[in-house]
């Protein structure tokens, strides 16, 4: 695999980056990615994923979009409105860059279907907005070996990780898994639904771009990732703050106990 005379001049800034150059942008066009939602994390995530030379992006997301997803989903404009949110994404990719082949999923991802959705990529980026999405993407990352990157949105206030629960860490324990951060979900109805609460449109752009670079880091290799780390912004008082966070044996995906038979996870089948 090469780099044609067009995608040079294109990724220019790329190929002078001494933590990335050539090698590191034949891995940018070498990767696969699926982008879960393409929604307020997923716009600026997917633009800047295919701005990057990303060879492949998958785009998973059942919705349409509404009037109402404009104020922070940019990658659709009013034109779209009542177009599923796969193909417009897909659309806006196509005129952003032609090297990149796009791929649409217009399915909710559960259960059920993330393994086989997901063994099919490199790396997967979660921009879902459900709890049930987001542990179902997480458990299937742990058994198809796959790294996952995974951010949340509030009104104000956002955080993102990335986890790589089947690789040992350097004290020798497992790394984290997304249960090991998040054992179970909220009771329902004790999060507001972003209808419900709101949400501060450019706050999105700013964590879908982080999740951009988090997931262009883990195909090139350069930094310190976020593996054991909650990056968490606070856009009221713009304070980024990082907590790290461990394995927990208590996990029910890779702790010291087998999961529970009635445990309702994303086994191998």
């Amino acid at each position: 695999m090469s780099l044609t005379p067009d995608e040079i001049d294109r990724y220019a800034r790329h190929l002078v980056l001494h933590d990335v150059g050539g090698p590191g942008q034949l891995r940018l066009k070498a990767a696969r990615v699926l982008v879960v939602g393409a929604g307020g994390l997923g716009a600026p995530l997917l633009q800047y994923l295919a701005a990057s030379g990303v060879g492949t992006l998958g785009i998973a997301d059942d919705d349409v979009v509404s009037l109402d997803n404009l104020q922070r989903q940019v990658i659709h404009g009013t034109p779209d409105v009542g177009c599923t949110k796969t193909e417009s994404a897909a659309q806006a990719i196509a005129r952003l860059n032609p090297h990149v082949t796009v791929e649409t999923h217009a399915l909710r991802l559960n259960a059920n279907n993330a393994r086989e959705l997901v063994r099919r990529y490199d790396v997967i980026a979660d921009g879902s907005d459900n709890f049930e999405t987001r542990y179902a993407i997480s458990d299937a990352c742990f058994f198809e070996k796959k790294p996952l990157v995974t951010a949340a949105l509030g009104p104000f206030d956002g955080s993102l990780t990335t986890i790589r629960a089947y690789e040992i860490s350097p004290d020798g324990k497992p790394n984290p898994t997304y249960r090991c951060l998040f054992p179970s979900p909220p009771p329902a109805g004790t999060i507001p639904s972003c209808a419900e609460a709101g949400i501060l449109g450019a706050l999105a752009g700013v964590m879908g771009s982080l999740m951009a670079m988090e997931v262009i880091r883990q195909i090139v290799g350069f930094g310190e990732g976020l593996v054991g780390r909650l990056l968490m912004v606070d856009a009221r008082s713009m304070r980024f703050d990082t907590v790290r966070y461990a394995w927990d044996e208590a996990n029910p995906l890779s702790g010291a106990k087998e999961p529970s038979r009635t445990t309702t996870l994303s086994r191998p089948g």
